[in-house]
């Protein structure tokens, strides 16, 4: 156990998905818990259930007094606050250790046979599919997830006698560069980010320096087609659903239900077939990366295909609220364009014929504007747009840059721009009858509502 002369550790953004996993594996660890978050959501109630004491102001007369003992208490931050936040500064002017949440989740991942997942799309269904496979099988395994794994309802696996720890390995801010991986995963290496980075040239060189960081003899499982900079002491597999190149490919791919059966070969054999019930190609493709590193790691067949079967999925990763004669309703993290037509290609090829009505928020005034034409593109896909205003997370606004400007780009006749109180009514009016929900921001706070609504119909 790492931080043996810890008592106490305060975040700051608590509520976020990668800093609650954090919290939650201190309380795991008999630490005294407690945080700050600008609002209080599902996540922070559930939280506050588990022990976690949550302030919701900006006052540094809210930390609690046990959390104000210097050498005895770790404070740890996401960089989406801002360097003017009072309780921020009281920690820094007063002698704690503080630390990015990147550094905290190196610290505890690199003490044991660290998997990091790495990638601008799928890292989240990827290490979550990884977690359940591992953890349904004899080598066990932690993991650290940014989303809510719906087979245990937490974004946390715990196995304190294992010592295989999941995490997934971020490219924004350059966390991943804390991670020091036995085997990575990287599943693409698309531009985004380009606040930070630039140029599509500089992300792929971050993901290539994270690669760098394989520890001698790792393995690197990667998606065919990529060819980042590999060292000598690392042995790589490629993984494809479509090019039978690939050292794990798919094959004998049937729809079954909403989910499909398959059978995977492997550099030397073929695994037995495997049922995926969850819906969308795209997930096929994510369950072959966790199939291949799996297979790595010494799980049997057997045991792979058996917690496959048994995956329900990550809360907004292709997730299906309604499924009936009527009515059609699933939701989605999508964000980047590449993720919105990777989704909305799956939703086609699933409902072939039917009428598909999107709605979409888009993430970060930054996003919207390097991506317009990208995005434009990707949603002309739908049948339907209802287009909400931009959710700004931690920016300010672009001049020039709007979703009026992202609605005149996209070229469909069924299009429009609401504001977030006109949501629920416009949806009613177009009464979809297949619905999908897209973005990264607050947009789920209308999951409930529109799932609710959709089984009333």
């Amino acid at each position: 156990m790492i931080w043996t002369n810890l008592d106490s550790v305060y975040f700051i953004g608590v509520g976020g998905i990668g800093m609650s996993a954090l919290a939650r594996y201190f309380v795991s660890q008999d630490k005294a818990v407690a945080g700050y978050d600008r609002v209080s959501t599902v996540l922070c109630d559930q939280l506050q259930r588990e022990g976690v004491d949550i302030n919701y102001e900006d006052r540094s007369q809210l930390i609690p007094k046990e959390f104000r003992n210097a050498e005895r208490t770790l404070v740890i931050y996401t960089p989406a606050v801002p360097d003017d936040h009072q309780q921020l500064n009281y920690f820094r002017r007063g002698g704690f250790r503080v630390i990015k949440r990147s550094v905290a989740l190196g610290e505890v991942f690199n003490t044991g046979r660290g998997v990091g997942v790495a990638g601008t799309h799928g890292k989240t269904s990827i290490s979550t599919m990884l977690a359940h496979i591992l953890h349904s099988s004899t080598l066990g395994c932690n993991a650290f997830l940014g989303g809510i794994s719906k087979n245990i309802s937490s974004n946390l696996y715990l196995d304190p006698a294992s010592k295989v720890i999941i995490a997934e390995a971020d490219e924004f801010d350059r966390s991943f560069l804390t991670l020091f991986p036995e085997i990575a995963v990287l599943s693409s290496m698309d531009a985004d980010h380009l606040d930070i980075y630039h140029s599509v040239e500089n992300i792929q060189r971050g993901f290539e320096s994270y690669v760098s960081q394989i520890r001698e003899k790792g393995k690197l499982i990667l998606k065919f087609g990529l060819s980042p900079k590999v060292s000598d002491h690392v042995t790589c597999f490629t993984y494809s659903v479509d090019e039978k190149e690939a050292d794990y490919h798919v094959e004998n791919l049937i729809p079954d239900g909403l989910g499909y059966r398959f059978t995977v070969r492997t550099p030397h054999s073929v695994l037995p077939e495997i049922k995926l019930q969850i819906p969308g190609i795209l997930n096929v493709e994510n369950a072959l990366a966790a199939v291949a590193v799996a297979h790595q790691m010494g799980i049997t067949p057997d045991s792979i295909a058996h917690a496959l079967l048994d995956y329900k999925g990550v809360q907004r990763r292709f997730d299906v609220q309604v499924h009936n004669e009527r009515k059609v309703y699933i939701d989605d993290y999508a964000h980047h364009p590449t993720e919105i037509k990777a989704f909305l290609s799956s939703v086609r090829a699933l409902f072939p014929g039917k009428k598909i009505t999107g709605i979409f928020q888009p993430h970060l005034y930054s996003r919207t504007r390097d991506f317009a034409d990208e995005f434009a593109r990707s949603l002309a896909l739908l049948d339907e747009l209802i287009l909400m205003e931009i959710y700004p997370a931690r920016e300010e606004p672009i001049p020039g840059v709007s979703s009026e400007m992202l609605l005149e780009g996209i070229k469909m006749d069924e299009k429009v721009l609401i504001k977030r109180e006109q949501l629920m009514r416009v949806v009613k009016e177009r009464d979809p009858e297949v619905l999908v929900t897209m973005g990264a921001g607050d947009i789920n706070q209308f999951v409930g509502p529109l799932k609710e609504w959709c089984m009333r119909i």
